[in-house]
């Protein structure tokens, strides 16, 4: 049995501020070989060991001047044509592009993407209220002290039943006050099922969308950094802080108690749950299919770390791959021309939403459809630790780990009703540094940092090269309604240290095009010649997944366009196969594929920077 000692136990939510901005940087580094074991009778009492102490405190971050690249080509466009929708600009050059702008909120409509209307339990009336349609320019905090956020199973009695009374707080605020529990519901609504379009930038018929695309992190840290301020005001708190579901921690791989019911009124209680899996004792699943596994505790633990290893370290090389793909002022979210989803996206942020909504709901709701998420008070502990995964992986201070530094990211906009019920435009440059924020998270052991998958298959007891496998011969566009194998050509083979550290080697499946009516996931092998359906994230030939949660309904099937990346560099040396010219690639369904095609799958090179 694992022993557990809290090296930075939750005593204080503030921190002095330094007189002088210190960068900092984690110094751990992901090992090879190494593997955690745990026992499921992990305490939630603070009692834990920390396996590898990330000095958050002395990490070193370096302060990139972002003024220099604010080029906002937006101002271009509109220039060009005058005011918001009275212009085309579809017939506009590719190359003028300019940053998604969130417009006046007055331009928001009913959203009916995503979900059943009339089978809703919660309304599509997911506008702002109106109090005013000129934002203003968002500043910095001058807060004195860090807002810091602790992990949920270490929080004290104390915290606990302040962070309590701040959810009351909002729920007794009238609905159509822009701090209400309701209208904070709403915000996740508004933009991510159909309540805005692109009218900001010219594209009156373009959906804005902040899933599936390099918006899906900074919106999610704009949008929880005005809801820990609102929180901190409604019960007079300037230090006060959201906690953060500690999933990728054995620790932590629990629905935190707090949240269910204990007798009496509990303002953080959600009716929408999934039942089973509410309990203490019930471990979560980072790869979730829509069914439970049914593995035992102590596997389904390995199973999570392996899958963050998986997308904090394999599968999230460079910005494009962690991030996700472009996405600019005229791209269409069901059509882009080359969308693909991020690491976290895609993987453990998409199956806790799966894990924790109410499958007996007609949409899943609460947590298992956008539209109804931040109806469960759970959905920003959540997020507030996806939000940690940007941090972590940005101060592991790995080369490529890095934000993107395109101007149209940079400068992407949108607008939030801040702590003191004014409007406020928020621009993704201005929320890369969490200190300008005045807000860190509480240190949290690493363990899947030493949990890199291992072989399946050892390559020893290959009996022949994967060339020479008989595969049927594959023609794209393939269907998923099946298991499919798929031949694929490496663009190098036995690449040398000093070529592996220029360039990653990853695996491209591009053309993703599946029913966005449903929950549709899909995992990915990579040499598994065995028994592939029993295979598991635990093990090496796993690449990793495709996940998505429902985007639209409507009275007609709609599809949506999107791709996945998969980093190959250290599965290839882990299952032996460097020298192989070619790779066969496994695409198993698990839920939601049978409409879903595949339109080409490769293997590239891309660079490190």
């Amino acid at each position: 049995m694992a022993s557990f000692q809290l090296v930075n136990p939750f005593a204080s939510t503030t921190r002095k501020l330094p007189d002088s901005t210190s960068s900092r940087r984690l110094k751990t580094h992901p090992q090879k070989n190494h593997r955690f074991k745990v026992s499921c009778n992990v305490a939630q009492d603070g009692n834990e060991k920390l396996l590898l102490v990330p000095d958050s405190k002395n990490l070193i971050l370096p302060k990139p001047s972002l003024d220099t690249l604010n080029v906002d080509r937006r101002n271009l466009l509109l220039g060009l044509g005058g005011l918001y929708s009275t212009v085309n600009f579809t017939s506009l050059p590719a190359a003028i592009a300019a940053p998604i702008t969130t417009p006046d909120i007055s331009t928001c409509i009913p959203s009916e993407q995503g979900f059943n209307v009339q089978d809703s339990v919660r309304s599509n009336q997911c506008c702002p209220p109106m109090m005013t349609t000129t934002p203003k320019d968002f500043v910095f905090p001058k807060d004195k002290t860090i807002r810091v956020r602790p992990a949920a199973h270490r929080a004290t009695p104390e915290y606990i039943a302040k962070y309590k009374a701040a959810i009351q707080a909002m729920k007794d605020l009238p609905d159509d006050h822009p701090h209400s529990f309701v209208q904070q519901a709403k915000i996740h609504c508004a933009y991510c099922n159909g309540g805005y379009t692109q009218v900001a930038s010219g594209y009156a018929d373009k959906q804005l969308q902040i899933h599936n695309s390099w918006l899906f992190f900074p919106f999610h840290r704009w949008y929880l950094y005005f809801y820990e301020r609102i929180l901190g005001k409604l019960i007079d708190d300037p230090t006060f802080a959201l906690p953060y579901w500690n999933w990728d921690n054995p620790a932590g791989m629990s629905f935190p108690a707090f949240f269910e019911t204990d007798g009496k009124r509990n303002p953080v209680f959600d009716a929408f749950r999934n039942v089973n899996h509410v309990s203490p004792e019930t471990v979560v699943d980072l790869d979730y299919n829509g069914s439970d596994s049914g593995a035992p505790c102590l596997q389904q633990i390995s199973t999570n770390l392996a899958a963050m290893y998986k997308q904090m370290i394999s599968n999230a090389t460079d910005p494009l791959s962690f991030f996700g793909g472009e996405f600019r002022a005229g791209d269409d979210p069901f059509g882009n021309s080359d969308p693909s989803v991020g690491s976290i996206e895609a993987g453990c942020h998409t199956a806790m939403h799966r894990w924790t909504g109410n499958p007996r709901m007609p949409n899943n709701e609460d947590m298992g459809n956008f539209y109804s998420a931040g109806y469960d008070p759970a959905f920003y502990v959540h997020h507030a630790n996806v939000d940690r995964m940007w941090k972590v992986w940005k101060d592991l201070g790995i080369k490529g780990h890095t934000e993107p530094t395109d101007p149209d990211w940079l400068n992407a906009s949108y607008v939030f009703y801040d702590e003191n019920e004014e409007l406020v435009r928020v621009y993704n440059k201005d929320c890369v540094q969490t200190e300008n924020l005045k807000y860190d998270f509480e240190l949290s052991p690493l363990p899947w940092l030493k949990n890199r998958p291992v072989a399946h298959t050892k390559p020893e007891t290959t009996t022949k090269p994967v060339e020479k496998v008989k595969v049927p011969d594959v023609k794209f566009p393939i269907k998923l309604d099946k298991i499919q194998k798929v031949l694929v050509k490496r663009p190098a083979k036995n690449r040398s240290q000093s070529e592996k550290e220029k360039a990653t080697e990853q695996l491209l499946i591009k053309g993703i095009k599946f029913n966005v009516s449903k929950f549709v996931k899909f995992d990915v092998f990579v040499n598994d010649q065995d028994d592939v359906p029993t295979s598991s994230a635990s093990e090496s030939e796993f690449a990793g997944s495709f996940a998505q949660l429902p985007h639209h309904h409507g009275g007609h099937k709609k599809l949506m366009t999107s791709a996945a990346r998969f980093g190959l560099t250290e599965l290839l040396e882990d299952i032996g196969a460097e020298d192989d010219e070619y790779i066969l690639v496994t695409l198993v369904p698990k839920v939601g594929a049978e409409d879903l095609t595949v339109d080409e799958i490769k293997v590239e090179l891309v660079p490190i920077v």
